[in-house]
């Protein structure tokens, strides 16, 4: 039979290719990790070597396919593509946290596009890490230009992948300067190219992660939401994909819990902690602890919330507010109140300050510090200002009206309130919005509005069952119950009720309380007295109306 003849190391190696094609990471992986332990690679397939082993998470093997590649195209005179090489290497240690062997691959890369002696991509490139230096350090104005300059170069040599991340680094630049919308929208059109599937898959995945990030940070849940799930798709056509499995499942477990699916939030949270490749000493992502911890908190599970903020700690993630969040629910309030203020005191970022003082509204008004708590509300105004997305308005407007309902002022509370409940409602936030009809029905119930009081608790209450906020729902029915008790009966007097609505005489009620005829003549003159009705009709029409026959005695 005549033919080519096909050695294990080619066979191999077109495997690895055509795997490599079908974006079959883990299996490109093998088949080229098993031709290469034939044959020596090539820079081509080290360099597909390198990307399969990113995608996979094997950081350590695609350092060491990347060094190869960057020799062989050194050997070959490929100066500007062994520049890429040198720039990516660079870029992993940086994100590893590696700052020496970075620099020093940085420095590799510069002197490498210098032997070429003209201008390349690659020169924009090296552009990036130095955007990040200065957004670090808060030079946004730098930052734009040095951004700018690499769009200019991405645009020149047609290089998509530094076009759109330098534009989305742009984007990021504007959003430090508090100029959120045209931030946002430079990082959409930065987007645009990854959606398209324009971008490397290595590019694709890391401005996916960064722009979700950003928009949570931004408090644009909405925009966060759309990209979460687009990342979400994109990642399940790669089956084999782990290089950003966990961080997509924990932005989805973000989202999820703000639109009320604990359930599931809860899930995704946990899969992103065993997602993690194991060699990874850095993983599982303290993020996903953290959120982990919160879930729990908000259903009552004190214990393992605090096992979970214990974890994130332990990986170096400042566990607040949801730790003195949870000394609240603890009923150690001045151990939340301590937590909160050494939190604030230690954090000057805007958006990390907003959450922070959010809940410093929240512990300082259980703590009976007032004036704490208005300082932290005018601190959320001020932030809220900053921000002007529909999320961070609600955080200020409720604080307002929280504050306002401590001091008395129910009145002035309720604009506020409900203006907190449209932006909560509108933004698809269950929780959040059943907090405030709480307030809303506490504020109802102070201005002598008892109905709109019990429409408003029984909302807020029926929210929290549903998801699951067992502590939440507890302190609502109980809310409830007090404000039955505001129609002014006793507790005698709405067993009598009862009985009437039910259409017994008042000798048969005597007989089943076993008590005179005349106590409960009583009785009913009372009750009838204080709900200001004329008839026993009457007063059993007004408690199947106000679900006064519900209310445990």
């Amino acid at each position: 039979m005549r033919g080519r003849s096909v050695t294990p190391a080619t066979d191999h190696l077109q495997s690895g290719r055509e795997f490599y094609a079908r974006r079959a990471w883990a299996d490109a992986f093998g088949a080229l990790t098993l031709a290469d332990g034939a044959m020596p690679l090539e820079r081509d397939d080290l360099e597909r070597l390198a990307m399969s082993a990113f995608l996979i998470g094997r950081e350590i093997e695609y350092i060491a396919a990347l060094e190869r590649a960057h020799h062989a195209c050194l050997d070959s005179g490929l100066w500007a593509r062994a520049a890429r090489s040198a720039f990516w290497i660079g870029l992993c240690h940086l994100f590893r946290g590696e700052f020496g062997p970075a620099t020093g691959w940085f420095g590799r890369a510069r002197r490498t596009i210098d032997r070429l002696g003209g201008d390349c991509a690659e020169q924009g490139y090296l552009l990036l890490p130095l955007v990040e230096q200065h957004l670090a350090a808060r030079d946004a104005g730098k930052a734009w230009d040095l951004a700018a300059g690499a769009v200019a170069i991405g645009e020149r040599f047609r290089d998509p992948d530094l076009v759109a991340c330098a534009r989305h680094l742009q984007g990021r630049a504007l959003l430090q300067q508090d100029r959120v919308e045209r931030g946002l929208a430079l990082l959409d059109e930065a987007m645009v190219a990854v959606i398209a599937g324009e971008l490397s898959p290595r590019m694709t995945g890391l401005l996916y992660c960064s722009v979700i990030e950003k928009c949570m940070q931004a408090f644009a849940f909405p925009r966060a939401r759309e990209w979460t799930f687009m990342l979400s798709r994109w990642c399940e056509e790669q089956p084999q994909l782990i290089a950003f499995t966990h961080k997509c499942l924990v932005h989805r477990a973000e989202i999820l819990q703000l639109q009320g699916d604990w359930e599931q939030a809860l899930e995704e949270a946990r899969q992103a902690c065993a997602a993690c490749p194991p060699e990874d000493e850095r993983l599982p992502p303290p993020a996903a602890l953290y959120r982990l911890g919160d879930l729990h908190r908000l259903r009552g599970e004190i214990a393992a919330a605090e096992q979970a903020y214990r974890d994130a700690s332990a990986r170096g993630f400042e566990p607040q507010p949801g730790l003195a969040l949870l000394r609240l629910a603890e009923g150690r309030v001045e151990a939340a109140a301590a937590a909160i203020r050494r939190s604030l005191a230690a954090v000057t970022e805007p958006a990390e300050r907003l959450p922070l003082s959010q809940a410093s509204v929240e512990i300082m008004l259980s703590a009976g510090e007032i004036e704490e708590a208005r300082r932290a509300c005018r601190e959320l105004e001020l932030l809220a200002q900053r921000f002007d997305t529909g999320v961070s308005n609600a955080m200020s407007a409720c604080a307002r009206g929280a504050v306002a309902l401590s001091e008395g002022d129910a009145a002035a509370a309720l604009p506020f309130l409900r203006q907190a409940f449209e932006l909560w409602d509108a933004a698809g936030a269950p929780y959040e919005a059943a907090r405030v009809r709480e307030l809303i029905g506490l504020a109802c119930r102070a201005l002598g509005d008892r109905e709109a009081a019990e429409l408003a608790l029984d909302a807020a209450a029926a929210t929290y069952r549903e998801l699951g906020a067992a502590p939440d729902f507890s302190r609502t029915a109980a809310a409830k119950r007090d404000a039955l008790q505001r129609h002014g009966l006793t507790k005698r007097e709405l067993q009598v009720l009862r009985l009437v609505a039910s259409g017994k005489t008042n000798k048969a009620i005597a007989a089943e309380l076993f008590v005179s005829r005349r106590t409960v003549d009583r009785h009913v003159s009372n009750l009838l007295g204080k709900l200001a009705v004329s008839s026993r009709a009457a007063a059993t029409a007004y408690a199947h109306r106000h679900k006064l026959l519900d209310t445990p005695v």
